[in-house]
């Protein structure tokens, strides 16, 4: 049965910025009562008066604010669909996952050697002085950042060195194994349950933007920037003999959202042709054909398609070209002559922000920005960004829950033995019996297709696998 009514969704939806979702807090905003702390039976009895007195409180408020059917069609499903989600697990290969230990021990140990080789000596690579010596003493490179102790060797400042230095491309790597080895190897291990499957936590009243989160382990998290990264999705397998995993990714949802949002008349052709999106950026940039654009042209351009959603800088675009500031700046202004409805829609969130207090998304689905109006351009300007990326992942957030209420229900109805199991960005993981595919097939990507209607289709592409790492191309 689906829960009725939650008090701390209820609160999130009206501000998912807030952190605490204590029932003495919510009383407190709504005018009600003292509510009493502590574990005595009459103070439990207290709080749960007070959360019954809190609920036309919320309601109404939801109401007014236009957020009721997203908390009652969407929100409020989701709850049973998570709560049996993380029930059910996904299942862990507990061999393949030593296995994975054990390789990724011998990379640590080779990049280590590596760069103590090219420096000459050994240090302590975990030391950020120690590092600093290397890097900034050493081997001469320039200080970029400073902190109270002395030259900053965060991500940030490696990242930036690592284009001039390839050294530092390998301590970036080591670190990257380093966690890799950390979180999801030695950090997985213990989680297994005596089912032989992980059980995540998933946070419905976390992530600003309406975005799903999850815990223990972090499944969002997984980095797959390097091989080895992705790697680590080896161990994840069907639960059952002989069933495979099934999963279904939203194809460039963003990019969608946001042809759809601003009405880009370039960007919503290149989808409704079915385009590549970054080979078509490319060729409106670069002014060349499409079959002319190289590969170096469209790592350029999907760059950018990826960087601006989030409000990325001419210098952070150059860093992660690494190109010239100058260069990515004349880069950004090529995008925006070739795609003006983007640019007069990101102008359009941020202004919207500083009128209203907040932005939505296409559900309704608000996030309120008082940082808007800082006076220090740093805090100012995240809040801008914020403005501008909302609305995009907090309806591909809508769409993604969407369809996760409309699958579950029909797959409830079906008598198919599948189920869901994760979901992670803008995919959703399942386990089933292969005989059930076809089936299967046409009740996930229709109705992930069929969420919302936007100005241009909805793709999702379907892969199956007998480990969430070697997944194939799937169509009936």
């Amino acid at each position: 049965p689906e829960p009725a009514f939650d008090g701390a969704i209820a609160a999130y939806l009206l501000n998912p910025g807030r952190t605490v979702y204590r029932i003495e807090d919510l009383a407190r905003e709504f005018g009600l009562p003292e509510v009493p702390e502590g574990e005595t039976p009459g103070a439990v009895a207290g709080r749960a008066g007070a959360l019954l007195a809190l609920r036309p409180a919320l309601e109404s408020a939801l109401r007014e604010a236009g957020l009721w059917s997203l908390f009652a069609e969407i929100e409020m499903p989701l709850v049973g669909i998570l709560a049996r989600m993380e029930a059910t697990g996904i299942a862990v290969q507990r061999e393949a996952l030593e296995e994975m230990g054990r390789e990724l021990e011998e990379r640590i140990l080779a990049v280590q050697q590596e760069i103590f080789q090219r420096v000459g000596y050994t240090f302590n690579l975990n030391s950020p002085k120690q590092l600093a010596d290397v890097l900034f003493g050493k081997m001469g490179l320039p200080v970029i950042k400073r902190t109270k102790t002395g030259p900053s060797t965060d991500a940030e400042v490696l990242e930036e060195l690592a284009l001039q230095e390839p050294l530092v491309e390998r301590i970036l790597d080591y670190r990257t194994l380093v966690k890799l080895k950390g979180t999801y190897v030695d950090g997985l291990a213990p989680l297994i349950e005596a089912d032989g499957r992980i059980h995540t936590t998933f946070n419905q009243t976390v992530a600003a933007t309406g975005r799903l989160s999850s815990a223990d382990p972090n499944l969002q998290n997984i980095p797959i920037r390097i091989e080895e990264g992705r790697r680590i999705r080896k161990v994840f397998i069907p639960g059952e003999p002989g069933w495979v995993l099934f999963a279904a990714d939203y194809s460039q949802i963003e990019l969608r959202v946001v042809a759809h949002f601003s009405g880009d008349e370039a960007l919503l052709d290149a989808f409704r042709q079915d385009q590549d999106i970054h080979t078509r950026t490319a060729a409106e940039v670069f002014g060349v054909p499409m079959e002319e654009v190289t590969p170096e042209m469209r790592r350029r351009a999907k760059a950018v398609n990826f960087g601006l959603i989030y409000g990325q800088s001419d210098y952070g675009l150059a860093r992660a070209l690494g190109i010239g500031r100058g260069e990515a700046k004349e880069f950004i202004q090529r995008y925006f002559d070739r795609y003006p409805g983007v640019k007069a829609y990101m102008e359009q969130k941020v202004q919207e922000a500083r009128e209203k207090g907040y932005v939505t998304t296409l559900l309704g689905r608000r996030r309120f920005l008082p940082e808007i109006h800082a006076r220090t351009f740093a805090v100012r300007q995240n809040a801008e960004r914020a403005a501008i990326n909302t609305p995009i992942q907090g309806t591909a957030a809508d769409l993604m829950k969407k369809a996760m209420v409309a699958i579950c229900r029909r797959l409830d109805a079906s008598g198919l033995r599948a189920r869901l199991l994760l979901q992670v960005h803008d995919e959703l993981v399942f386990e089933a019996p292969p005989e059930e595919l076809p089936a299967l097939y046409e009740l996930v990507v229709g109705e992930m297709e069929r969420a919302l209607t936007l100005r241009v289709p909805l793709k999702v592409e379907a892969k199956v696998g007998r480990n969430w790492y070697e997944m194939e191309p799937y169509t009936p």
